[in-house]
């Protein structure tokens, strides 16, 4: 289980972040040529397309709409602009 943040609204109208549980299933995986792709299911229609690419130290997190989840699975350089993390270090590279 991941825990992902949701939005609580109390009584006083204050919103706060609160973790909450949600289930993580891995619905497709690749690797070949240091380059790692896994699409995520985290409930409801949130997907998230994950890339470590160790020939350069890269790594993405790509929120992914269902009707283009495969789309951005198999292409996600493609997607790097709606990338919510974008980090890339030299130093990882393999």
């Amino acid at each position: 289980m991941t825990q992902v943040p949701s939005v609580v609204i109390d009584h006083n109208a204050e919103i706060r972040m609160k973790p909450r549980l949600s289930p993580r299933r891995e619905l497709a995986h690749r690797e070949g040529a240091g380059l790692d792709v896994t699409l995520l299911w985290f409930g409801a229609e949130t997907l998230v397309v994950l890339v470590c690419d160790s020939r350069n130290g890269t790594y993405l997190e790509i929120p992914a709409e269902p009707q283009r989840a495969l789309d951005i699975y198999y292409h996600p350089f493609a997607y790097r602009n709606r990338s919510t993390i974008d980090y890339e270090d030299g130093r990882l590279a393999a």
